[in-house]
């Protein structure tokens, strides 16, 4: 897009990921097939499992990387922050019947990255454990398109447990790229 002689790039604007073309046919694909759902089943909506991960600062600082302000004016505000500060990773899921989780990861006060291999352990040893106090025959479990999501094992454990009712990036459900907009977590997480 062109605005006067300056180029201008349509940025999504809580992680700075550019939009692609393709992104709004993905998100349009996946609302219809969740109003195809509802028309089918209309208390559909609360059955989704919205599942997602947070990092928090021990310290009281409150990491505002997904919130961006926009100003004409540029304040040239300094916040200063510890370099190593202690850390918790938090792990969640939500929907209608309430909330699982949540699951806490600690390594030593630091924030723990969240790969394959940690978060596969999580679901083995937390969350199928959690799901059996539920009617999981009902439930659909969606999370986000990160790696460590999306990786072939993690998407044929959860397929094994859940069948065809996984909406993620690369399961039976696609979920569409960059749409934090549709998950009720990047709100309250």
């Amino acid at each position: 897009m062109q605005v006067g002689m300056f180029g201008c790039q349509v940025i999504y604007s809580q992680f700075g990921l550019a939009i692609h073309q393709n992104d709004h046919q993905a998100s349009r694909r996946f609302i219809e097939w969740a109003q195809n759902e509802i028309a089918i089943a209309p208390d559909f909506h609360k059955r989704i499992l919205f599942s997602d991960e947070a990092h928090f600062w021990l310290n009281g600082y409150a990491n505002k990387q997904n919130c961006r302000i926009w100003s004409e004016a540029n304040p040239q505000v300094y916040v200063e922050t510890p370099l190593h500060p202690e850390k918790l990773t938090v792990l969640c899921a939500l929907w209608a019947g309430g909330i699982i989780g949540p699951y806490f990861k600690n390594d030593e006060g630091h924030k723990v990255t969240v790969n394959g291999d940690r978060y596969r352990a999580m679901i083995t040893n937390f969350f199928i454990p959690e799901l059996n106090n539920h009617d999981v025959q009902e439930l659909w479990f969606q999370q986000d398109g990160a790696t460590c999501h999306t990786a072939r094992a993690t998407i044929d454990l959860l397929k094994d447990t859940l069948g065809d009712r996984l909406i993620s990036r690369f399961g039976p459900v696609n979920w569409p790229p960059r749409s934090c907009d549709l998950t009720p977590l990047d709100y309250f997480l």
